[in-house]
């Protein structure tokens, strides 16, 4: 996510519903063009594994963050627009040999749709699939999904124009889920084992109002996107699963709405239901405590008392979801640059140590920001320097890597 709006970060967990006898999934109203269709020929076996157990196989990822999620232009030309470099092969092997198990690649959509029949552009595709085949040849977990595509308004949108979580928007988003994942279905399917995760959406929210990123359980607009959300969710996982082949079992991780734990925790917020049992992520984002982790120009000390605060986190997550058959990851967690190098050591060490204990692995947010200039400390997530190959903070990616390893 490109975090230009401070918000009061937290986790994202689900309240779930335990699924009854499989159903059978909804064929998605696709209407792109087939023709252009970029396409997967592959034959992998399929790992029989829970999402629970697969999950703890990833042990520790990275964000490519304001890279392929860069929607400041249309074209290859996107990946660039957010002032990243160019990712390379050896961007990839480079992150693989330091420790990362696992990648995240928010990758935009809507900006790369070519027609008024949703139809990507294959160039955009083929990118996307060049770039997840590298981190596949390093025996990485790949996390693909829908980033940037949260329209930017509550009002009815266009053809093409993304997602929005209210009823207002739910049939184009519906639509706009369908057509997109079925099309990246047809580029990712037999092909990619278990080491590839789909996510749903990314932080889908009310942008425009007052509720961007604050659920209030007694507000009917809340209510309503919690509703929506629980839909277009489901949507994204019946097109996943109707396209078969590997995809009819492979591991879904589905967001709530804003990244906050009170509207995950809200009764409104349920995870779909599947017909391939044990095989759903709820997928989580930390940035906490916010006036630590995010705020500028917040608080500088990390103390026990956040400590305490993030391990009573860690542990509802475990009690709420895991104990009840959902595996967890968070996909974005960090800690902005304040020039406070020996108190982020600290909360990076307990961060993934904790997480480790409970089977949760977690995704490190870089966006390639991280020089200070005076207090302004706002994004200052860049961890790994992708033009020279090496990290930035040496002590913070040792901590992950030591945590990660259970020691």
């Amino acid at each position: 996510m490109k975090k230009t709006t401070l918000f009061l970060a937290g986790v994202i967990f689900m309240v779930t519903t335990a699924c009854s006898a499989p159903q059978k999934t909804k064929k998605p109203e696709t209407v792109f063009n087939k023709s252009n269709a970029v396409t997967d020929s592959g034959s992998k076996p399929f790992n029989s594994d829970s999402a629970i157990e697969t999950v703890k196989a990833m042990k520790t990822g990275w964000n490519l963050g304001n890279t392929l999620d860069a929607t400041a232009g249309r074209g290859l030309g996107s990946e660039t627009s957010w002032t990243q470099p160019k990712t390379t092969k050896a961007m990839i092997d480079a992150l693989a040999a330091s420790g990362m198990k696992s990648i995240r690649i928010p990758t935009s959509w809507h900006n790369h749709i070519t027609d008024s029949n949703y139809t990507i552009d294959p160039k955009w595709m083929a990118r996307v699939k060049e770039i997840v085949d590298w981190a596949i040849e390093n025996d990485m977990y790949v996390i693909l999904n829908s980033h940037h595509d949260n329209h930017d308004s509550p009002s009815a949108m266009k053809a093409g124009q993304g997602y929005y979580p209210n009823s207002t928007n739910y049939e184009e988003s519906k639509r706009f889920l369908e057509n997109v994942w079925s099309q990246i279905c047809l580029a990712f399917n037999n092909g990619y084992d278990e080491h590839l995760i789909f996510e749903t959406m990314n932080e889908p929210r009310l942008v425009g109002t007052s509720h961007e990123w604050w659920f209030d359980p007694n507000a009917q607009e809340c209510q309503d996107a919690a509703d929506t959300l629980n839909k277009l969710n489901q949507v994204a996982l019946d097109t996943i699963r109707s396209s078969g082949g590997n995809n009819a079992k492979r591991f879904v991780a589905c967001p709530g709405l804003q990244a906050s734990p009170d509207s995950a925790l809200a009764d409104a917020f349920k995870m779909p239901e599947d017909i391939a049992p044990g095989r759903l992520i709820v997928s989580v984002h930390m940035y906490s405590p916010y006036n630590f982790a995010m705020e500028s120009p917040g608080v500088t000390e990390y103390t026990q008392q956040m400590k305490n605060s993030n391990t009573m986190t860690f542990k509802k997550l475990k009690d709420k979801f895991i104990a009840n058959g959902y595996a967890v990851y968070i996909g974005e967690y960090g800690a902005t640059n304040k020039n406070n190098l020996e108190a982020r050591v600290n909360w990076f060490k307990d961060f993934i140590q904790y997480t480790t204990v409970h089977g949760i692995p977690c995704m490190l947010w870089d966006n390639g920001v991280w020089q200070v200039s005076g207090t302004d400390y706002n994004e200052h997530y860049g961890y790994f320097d992708r033009n020279n190959l090496k990290w930035y903070f040496p002590e913070i990616l040792d901590a992950i890597v030591e945590k990660s390893s259970g020691q």
